[in-house]
């Protein structure tokens, strides 16, 4: 599959197959993100590559009740370290927000091209998973994703054309998409 076709297709996964991710597909899909890009090339990143039923089972909780967490076979919990972002982005935060973000569409692309579904977690309790995984407080814990073969055929999902969200040259007129 071309990056176009990954991009087209790629959907948020909620229902996952109990087939196992193949390990050559999932270090694949692990060394895209790897590949990402990153402010000043600090890579604050740390994939924490979770297989184990019981373990998955308990992030579904701290996930606030994520059913696909703990159905998918894999799950990765993307960690970052702050003091290596950049710290200057923009002149006043740091990159990691970014960096992350980078990473791990670099990663649910892969896992598309390969035929395997993700969903973007953003909803959890830090302090639960943290707990759970045994991450060091100084780590936040930027997101989390199944990792897994679809249950359903992927489905489209609609997005704004181009000409209500590309300005050209400079930002015209005041409307804030409401």
């Amino acid at each position: 599959m071309d990056i176009y076709e990954a991009i087209k297709t790629r959907t948020s996964v909620r229902s996952y197959r109990a087939n196992p991710v193949e390990d050559e597909k999932l270090k694949r899909i692990l060394d895209a993100a790897r590949l990402a890009p990153s402010g000043k090339n600090g890579q604050p990143w740390t994939f924490i590559v979770i297989t184990d039923p019981g373990t998955r089972g308990k992030l579904v909780g701290a996930c606030k009740g994520q059913g696909c967490v703990g159905e998918a076979p894999v799950v990765i919990a993307v960690c970052g370290r702050e003091n290596l972002a950049y710290q200057k982005m923009g002149g006043y935060w740091n990159s990691l927000p970014v960096d992350i973000g980078i990473a791990l569409e670099h990663l649910m692309l892969a896992a598309t091209a390969e035929g395997l579904g993700t969903c973007w977690i953003g909803a959890f309790i830090e302090e639960e998973v943290r707990a759970i995984l045994g991450v060091p407080e100084e780590v936040k814990i930027v997101a989390l994703t199944p990792v897994g073969y679809p249950k359903n055929e992927r489905m489209a999902v609609p997005r704004k054309p181009l000409e209500e969200i590309i300005m050209h040259e400079r930002w015209e007129g005041n409307d804030a998409g409401e």
